[in-house]
C-alpha cells in the first residue's frame, strides 16, 4: 500500500469530515456529532476498522433510510427500564441509552436498562468508559443480528455478541470489551470494503467451508471464539448474551434478534467511591507488578494501549484509506451513492 493510498488527517479535520458526511446523509447536527465522536474515538484508540470507515457502514446498513423516531422509554419501573431505539442507528440509540442509564443510577443508585429496535451500536467500550467516567460500575451486553454460526453449525444464528465492563479508578477507567466471535464483524466489513483477506479459521463461506475471503465470509458466517475445538466457549457465552438481549424483545419486530443491556451501579452501595477507586487501582498495580516471562517488556491492562494511542493520535492525527476519504467527501455533498 503506497502513501498515495492513505490520507493523513488531524483529529479536528477528521471530526469535521465525519460530521459533514453525516449531515450530508441526512442526520441533524447533534446526531452527526454523536456518530462522528464514536467513530473518531475508535480511530484515535487505534481501531481503524471501527473508525471513520464505520460511518460508511451507517449508510450501507439495511435499516438506513427507514422511518425513525426519538429513543423513548416504553417500560419504567424506576431502577429498571426498557427503551425503544426508534430505528435510530445504534451509535445514537446506544448513546441515549447510556445517558439514561447514568441518569437512573444517579437517582436510584443502580439501574438495569434494556434497549432494542436498533442495530450497529459500535464499540461497547465507548459506552462503558462514558459510564465509568461518571463514577459507576457498568456491565454492557449485546445480542446483535445473526452473523455467527453456533459451535458445529454452518449458518449464522447468533451475533458477534460482545460483553464489556467499566470500572472507575484513580486514573482512566478500567474498561474490558470482548466479542464472542473469532473475528470482529466490523473488521470483516472493513476488509470486504477494501479487499483484504481475513485470517484462517475464523469464518465459513455460504457453502459451509472455511474461507479467508472477507466478501465470501459476509455471505456465510463467522465462527465463535475458541478455535475449531474450543468454539463451544464462545458459543456458550454468545448464547447467554442472546438470552439477556431477549429482555428487549417487546421493542422489536418478529424477525429481529437484537437486544442491548446496561447494568450499572454506584460503588458506594458497598464502600465509599474513593475507597473503591483506590482498591481497583491497587489491584491493577499488583497485576502490573507481576514478574514477567522472558521477552515480555510490560504487562498491559485491557484498554491501556487504547488510552496511550488516543493521547498520541490526538496530537499526531490519524490516517485513513483514500477510498474511504473520498467516499466520505461524496457523502458530505449529499451523494448517498458514496462509491466505496
Amino acid at each position: 500500500m503506497t502513501a498515495n493510498d492513505r490520507v493523513h488527517l488531524s483529529a479536528a479535520d477528521a471530526r469535521a469530515l465525519g460530521e459533514a458526511a453525516m449531515r450530508g446523509a441526512g442526520f441533524d447536527d447533534d446526531e452527526a456529532r454523536i456518530l462522528t465522536d464514536h467513530c473518531l474515538d475508535a480511530a484515535l484508540c487505534g481501531y481503524e476498522y471501527s473508525g471513520l470507515p464505520k460511518l460508511l457502514n451507517v449508510i450501507d446498513e439495511p435499516r438506513f433510510g427507514k422511518p425513525r423516531k426519538p429513543v423513548a422509554v416504553t417500560k419504567d419501573s424506576g431502577v429498571a427500564a426498557v427503551l425503544d431505539g426508534g430505528n435510530n442507528n445504534g451509535m445514537i440509540a446506544g448513546f441515549r441509552t447510556a445517558e439514561e442509564t447514568i441518569r437512573r443510577v444517579e437517582e436510584h443508585g443502580l439501574a438495569i436498562v434494556a434497549m432494542g429496535n436498533t442495530s450497529m451500536t459500535g464499540r461497547s467500550a465507548y459506552y462503558c468508559e462514558m459510564i465509568a467516567r461518571a463514577g459507576f460500575v457498568v456491565i454492557h451486553t449485546v445480542a446483535s443480528p445473526p452473523s455467527v454460526a453456533p459451535f458445529g453449525g454452518t449458518r449464522p444464528v447468533l451475533g458477534t455478541n460482545p460483553i464489556a465492563f467499566g470500572f472507575p479508578t484513580e486514573g482512566d477507567p478500567l474498561v474490558i470489551d470482548m466479542g464472542t466471535s473469532a473475528f470482529m464483524g466490523t473488521d470483516l466489513q472493513f476488509r470486504a470494503r477494501i479487499g483484504t483477506p481475513i485470517p484462517e479459521g475464523v469464518a465459513l463461506g455460504p457453502n459451509g467451508h472455511p474461507t479467508t475471503d472477507a466478501r465470501v465470509a459476509r455471505q456465510g458466517a463467522l465462527l465463535p471464539f475458541g478455535g475449531p475445538e474450543g468454539g463451544y466457549k464462545g458459543f456458550g457465552l454468545a448464547l447467554a448474551l442472546d438470552a439477556l438481549g431477549a429482555l428487549a424483545a417487546t421493542t422489536r419486530g418478529r424477525q429481529e434478534d437484537g437486544g442491548y443491556m446496561f447494568m450499572a451501579f454506584k460503588p458506594d452501595l458497598f464502600l465509599s467511591a474513593d475507597d473503591y477507586r483506590r482498591e481497583v487501582s491497587r489491584r491493577i498495580e499488583t497485576v502490573k507488578a507481576t514478574p514477567r516471562r522472558e521477552g515480555v517488556d510490560e504487562i498491559r491492562i485491557p484498554g491501556e494501549r487504547s488510552y496511550k494511542t488516543r493521547a498520541r493520535l490526538l496530537v499526531e492525527g490519524i490516517e485513513i484509506e483514500r477510498k474511504v476519504f473520498d467516499a466520505l467527501g461524496r457523502l458530505a455533498q449529499g451523494n448517498l451513492d458514496h462509491g466505496a
